[in-house]
């Protein structure tokens, strides 16, 4: 059995300097996508991040400094990723909580408008978790009884999350085979931000974090209106300060 799919799906898997969605760079980026007829088209780039890339981080993926000077930055190459992964829906390892949300930022950070509305968001972690409990590595020696050979590559991880997905969709018949089908088995996280300082609680956003937990994000908005001048001046991820002003945007319109 293969993953039975109505439409593209991008596997994506990001080298960073760090794992601060707000303050790190993408340093390598590959994307592979695999389309309806089985077939696979790969994308890898370098990304130079602009700023230096710790020790500590080149020590896991073996990126240096040296290695992106001449890559191009991720805005020159952002239309040209945009454009590969146009009416995909997306999947990865951790992809929920890391990559998407680190992809998204330097869209944003770029100019360029990228949105996962209408796309499904399949994170093979969440099967795995759900199942078996385990890393990536472990995954792959599980599902496929393979060693994965040059981890954190940025390309053998992608290939690798793939290829997982369609050993667990062998090994788990209730999962289904379609993008729809295993996104409802591990549950279609509703997301408002993907740094999740926002949840929705009954359909509604509240807060997540802070002296306004669990409170509504526009009943805050009416009673302290300086809490959105606070957050936008603040620390926090471009996408975290979007949808704050979608929200205090559509809480005006209502007034």
């Amino acid at each position: 059995m293969k993953l039975n799919l109505t439409r593209p799906i991008a596997f994506i898997d990001l080298e960073t300097t760090g794992v601060n969605i707000s303050n790190d760079r993408i340093v390598e980026i590959a994307i592979i996508k695999i389309l309806p007829d089985g077939t696979r088209q790969v994308k890898r780039k370098l990304i130079n991040p602009l700023i230096p890339i710790p020790t500590g981080a080149s020590d896991v993926h073996g990126i240096t400094d040296d290695m992106v000077k001449d890559a191009p930055s991720f805005k020159q190459v952002a239309n040209e990723i945009k454009q590969f992964m146009d009416n995909c829906d997306m999947g990865g390892y951790n992809s929920n909580r890391f990559d998407v949300p680190m992809l998204i930022e330097e869209f944003l950070r770029a100019g360029v408008s990228f949105s996962v509305d209408g796309r499904k968001l399949v994170d093979v972690q969440k099967v795995f978790h759900m199942m078996e409990q385990r890393t990536l590595g472990a995954a792959y020696k599980f599902y496929c009884n393979k060693v994965l050979d040059g981890a954190h590559s940025a390309e053998v991880d992608a290939t690798a999350t793939w290829e997982v997905l369609e050993a667990q969709i062998e090994r788990y018949p209730q999962i289904g085979d379609t993008v729809e089908s295993i996104v409802k088995f591990t549950g279609e996280d509703d997301i408002v931000d993907f740094a999740r300082r926002f949840v929705k609680e009954n359909g509604v956003e509240v807060f997540n974090f802070g002296k306004h937990k669990g409170k509504p994000v526009t009943q805050v908005l009416k009673e302290e209106p300086q809490y959105y001048d606070w957050m936008m001046k603040g620390d926090f991820a471009m996408n975290t300060k979007q949808k704050l002003t979608e929200i205090l945007n559509r809480t005006l319109l209502k007034k």
